[in-house]
């Protein structure tokens, strides 16, 4: 006999309000030296949920068609990406916002740009070379 197991899509709201919320896009700020310095992050996140029952019926299925052969079941999840931004930085001067590097998108955007450099020149050299014949 089937057990019944009853699918909350309410606990998947929940993890995702618990994960989703201004606490990670602003972090704890800390002070060191008369200057307090506040993380700040991008969070993007998304959630699905759902559930379903059915009942196979009369003739249909391994079991022979019992009308209580139905099921049913349910599932849900959630994902989230948290990308730091930078700090705000608040001194006797004011408010200053540094920007976080993204090393690895610096090196990707000089790859792009090298292999354009590359295709253009190769391009041209071909190009040149043909219209000499």
């Amino acid at each position: 006999m089937p057990q019944d197991r009853d699918f909350d899509p309410s606990g998947v709201t929940q993890a995702v309000s618990d994960t989703l919320n201004v606490d990670r896009v602003f972090g704890e700020p800390y002070e060191h030296a008369g200057t307090t310095v506040i993380p700040v992050a991008r969070i993007v996140g998304g959630t699905g949920s759902g559930f379903g029952s059915g009942n196979r019926g009369e003739g249909h299925g391994e079991d022979g068609g019992r009308p209580d052969a139905g099921g049913q079941g349910g599932g849900g999840g959630y994902a989230a990406q948290v990308k730091p931004l930078g700090v705000y930085v608040v001194d006797g001067e004011g408010v200053h916002w540094r920007p976080a590097l993204d090393l690895n998108r610096v090196i990707l955007g000089g790859q792009i740009v090298a292999a354009v450099t590359v295709t253009v020149v190769g391009a041209s050299w071909v190009l040149g070379r043909l219209r000499r014949r």
